[in-house]
C-alpha cells in the first residue's frame, strides 16, 4: 500500500509541474482574438492531460526501476502475473470515456469559434502566388458603394469579421498565428470560396502568413495585419475610399504594391522569382524565343495584361497572374507603366 501512495504523489507532483510548464503562457503565441481564448482553453486541457499521462507511465516505469530492481546478492525470478481482467477492463473502458468526452467538447468548441455574427463585416482576402490582396465594399458618404484594396488586413477591434477567401492559382492556407484559427485557400473560382471567421480583441501589428507550400516564394508570402478601433478602422476605409490624388508615378507604385506586383519584382536591382524592374525602362530584353524587343511603353503594357506573350529568356510562363486586364482599371495600369518607368537609369 505503501509503494501505491508513494507512486500517487510523485504522479501528483509531476503532473502539477509539468502542466504548469506547459501552461504558462510561452509556449503559444500571443491570445490577439475571441477565437483564441477559446482555441487555447482547449490547448490547456489537451496540455493537462498530456502531463498526467506521461507522469503516470514515467513515473510507475521509474519508481518500479529504482524500488523493484534485483538486489545484490538475490536469486530467482521475480513473480510470474498472467492479467488482471479488472486493470484490462479499466484502461479499455476509462480510455474510450475520455476520447468520447474530448469529442464532445472538440465540437463544442468548434461551434463556439464558428458562431456567426450577423453585424459581421465582410472582407474578401486573394491569394496569389506570392502575395495578399485584401477587398472591402465601402459605401461613402454620397451613398456611392465602392470597393477599397489593400495589401495590409486592416481590421476593427472587438467586432467579428467575416473572411472570404480566394485562389488565383493554387491552394494557400490562411493563418495568423495570434488569432489561433486557420483556413485552406482552393482555387477554382466562387464554387470552392471559403469561409473564416475571427473577431479580434488586441490592438496592435499581427503577421498573415501562407501556411501551405504553394512554391518558390511561399516563404515571402507574408502580410501585415493591423487590429485598431473602431473609429480608426472607418477612418482608414474612408481615406482609402478615396481617389488617389498623387502624381501617375506615385499612384503607381502604390497598385504595384497593393496588387502584390512587389512581392515578384523588385526595384533595387535583384532578381529574386521575376525580372527586377530597376532600369528595365528603354533598355533591350531578350525573350526566351532568343529574340530582343525594346522594353517601352506598350511592351510593359502588354507584359501586364497579357504576361505570357513574350516570356524573359531564364523565366517560366504562367507564374504572373493572367487577369490583370479585369482586376486593373485602363488608369491604373497606365500608373504602374509609369512607376517602372520612373525606375529607368
Amino acid at each position: 500500500m505503501i509503494h501505491l501512495l508513494i507512486v500517487g504523489v510523485l504522479v501528483v507532483i509531476s503532473t502539477l509541474g509539468i502542466g504548469l510548464l506547459l501552461t504558462g503562457g510561452w509556449i503559444l503565441p500571443q491570445q490577439a482574438s475571441q477565437q483564441a481564448i477559446t482555441v487555447d482553453w482547449l490547448f490547456d486541457l489537451h496540455f493537462w492531460f498530456i502531463a498526467f499521462f506521461v507522469s503516470l507511465i514515467c513515473v510507475i516505469i521509474l519508481y518500479s526501476l529504482i524500488v523493484f530492481r534485483r538486489k545484490k546478492g538475490e536469486k530467482g525470478d521475480g513473480v510470474y502475473m498472467e492479467g488482471n481482467q479488472r486493470l484490462e477492463i479499466a484502461w479499455t473502458i476509462i480510455p474510450i470515456g475520455i476520447v468520447l468526452w474530448m469529442a464532445v467538447i472538440g465540437g463544442q468548441t468548434l461551434a463556439d469559434v464558428e458562431r456567426r455574427d450577423p453585424d459581421a463585416i465582410t472582407v474578401d482576402v486573394v491569394a496569389a502566388q506570392w502575395s495578399w490582396r485584401f477587398e472591402y465594399e465601402v459605401t461613402t458618404a454620397e451613398g456611392v458603394a465602392t470597393k477599397v484594396v489593400s495589401d495590409t488586413l486592416v481590421l476593427p477591434r472587438n467586432q467579428q469579421v467575416l473572411l472570404r477567401l480566394h485562389s488565383q492559382d493554387v491552394i494557400h492556407s490562411f493563418f495568423v498565428p495570434e488569432f489561433r484559427v486557420k483556413q485552406d485557400i482552393l482555387p477554382g473560382g466562387e464554387k470552392y470560396v471559403r469561409e473564416l471567421r475571427v473577431t479580434p480583441n488586441t490592438n496592435g501589428n499581427f503577421s498573415l502568413m501562407c501556411a501551405e507550400i504553394c512554391g518558390q516564394g511561399h516563404t515571402t508570402m507574408v502580410a501585415q495585419v493591423q487590429v485598431v478601433d473602431g473609429s480608426e478602422f472607418e477612418s482608414w476605409l474612408n481615406e482609402q475610399a478615396a481617389e488617389c490624388n498623387l502624381s501617375d508615378t506615385e499612384c503607381g507604385q502604390r497598385w504595384a504594391q497593393t496588387f502584390g506586383c512587389l512581392g515578384c519584382h523588385t526595384t533595387d536591382g535583384t532578381t529574386v522569382i521575376a525580372p527586377t524592374w530597376l532600369g528595365l525602362f528603354g533598355h533591350n530584353v531578350e525573350l526566351a524565343d532568343g529574340s530582343t524587343v525594346v522594353a517601352d511603353t506598350n511592351y510593359l503594357r502588354t507584359s501586364i495584361i497579357d504576361p505570357n506573350a513574350q516570356i524573359v529568356a531564364g523565366f517560366n510562363p504562367g507564374v504572373m497572374p493572367q487577369n490583370f486586364d479585369e482586376i486593373l482599371s485602363a488608369e491604373q495600369i497606365d500608373q504602374i507603366v509609369a512607376f517602372i518607368e520612373s525606375l529607368s537609369n
